[in-house]
């Protein structure tokens, strides 16, 4: 069983940076992609980044582009969300999630099986 824990998520000051982590247990790290989604209260889960197995493959939604970076350890089978220049509408509860589906990259969240508890991202004004 696949299982995912987020960790990193805190209170910062508009313009701050953040790292998130998500460590997985029980995949092939090498084999199986990990995405980045995000929901604040009264709005649906966003699609942030995804990384493939191997690290070659990224996917950024436009919301984002420029000022998050996904990465990953594959030793550690952990995958970290870098977050620059932070605004005060990027607070929400971030998940990380993985999909069953070998060699995959998805960026639907209906296209993810596994995902972590969330962690809460509160960016002040």
């Amino acid at each position: 069983q696949v299982q995912l824990v987020e960790s990193g998520g805190g209170l910062v000051e508009a313009g701050g940076s953040l790292r998130l982590s998500c460590a997985a247990s029980g995949r092939t790290p090498s084999s199986y992609a990990t995405g980045w989604f995000r929901q604040a209260p009264g709005k649906e889960r966003e699609f942030l980044a995804a990384i493939s197995g191997s690290g070659l493959r990224i996917n950024y939604a436009d919301s984002v582009k420029g000022r998050f970076t996904i990465s990953r350890d594959n030793a550690k089978d952990t995958v970290y969300l870098h977050m620059n220049s932070l605004k005060p509408e990027d607070t929400a509860v971030y998940y990380c999630a993985a999909p069953r589906l070998i060699f995959s990259l998805p960026t639907k969240s209906r296209d993810y099986d596994y995902w972590g508890q969330g962690t809460q991202v509160t960016v002040s004004s």
